[in-house]
C-alpha cells in the first residue's frame, strides 16, 4: 500500500500522505491519475494502472556515515534553500554526511513541519518545497529510488 501512496505521490498529489491506508483520498488520487493518463477510471490499481505509475518504491534513507551521489544531491539542496528558509546549510558539498549535515537536515525538518531526528527518511523526503509541487525527493531526482 506504502508503494502505491508513494507512487500516487509521484504523480505529482502532494496532498496524499503516505501512511498504509487505502481510504477515499487515495482512491480519488488513483481515479485522477486513471483520467490524466486517459486509463479506465475505476479507482482500481490493477496491471495496467500499476504499469503507468512511477516508481513507488522508498527513497533510501541518509543519516551520518552516509555518502556518496545521493549525499551530495541533498547537501545540494540543503545549501540552495536555506538562505532565507531554513537557513542552517551542511557546510559544504562532499557526498559525506556528517554533523554539518546532520544539522542542517535537521533545520529542513522543522522547517518542513515533520519529526525532527536528523535522518533523511520517508517524512523528510516528502516535505514539500513550496515550489511548482516539488518535494525533496522529486528535486533529487527517481533515479535514487531503492528496491
Amino acid at each position: 500500500m506504502k508503494r502505491l501512496e508513494r507512487a500516487l505521490r509521484r504523480t505529482p498529489d502532494l496532498g496524499l500522505t503516505v501512511d498504509g491506508v487505502f481510504g477515499p483520498k487515495v482512491e480519488t488520487a488513483i481515479k485522477q491519475f486513471q483520467q490524466e493518463a486517459g486509463l479506465t477510471v475505476d479507482g482500481t490499481v490493477g496491471p495496467v494502472t500499476w504499469a503507468a505509475l512511477p516508481d513507488g518504491g522508498p527513497m533510501p534513507t541518509l543519516q551520518e556515515g552516509s555518502t556518496g551521489s545521493l549525499v551530495n544531491s541533498l547537501q545540494t539542496l540543503l545549501t540552495n534553500g536555506a538562505p532565507g528558509q531554513w537557513i542552517t546549510t551542511p557546510q559544504g558539498i562532499d557526498g559525506d554526511f556528517g554533523p554539518h549535515t546532520k544539522a542542517a537536515v535537521l533545520a529542513f525538518q522543522a522547517w518542513g513541519g515533520v519529526a525532527q531526528d536528523g535522518i533523511a527518511g520517508d517524512q523528510t523526503w516528502a516535505v514539500s518545497l513550496h515550489a511548482a509541487s516539488a518535494t525533496l525527493e522529486t528535486a533529487v531526482g527517481l533515479q535514487f529510488v531503492i528496491g
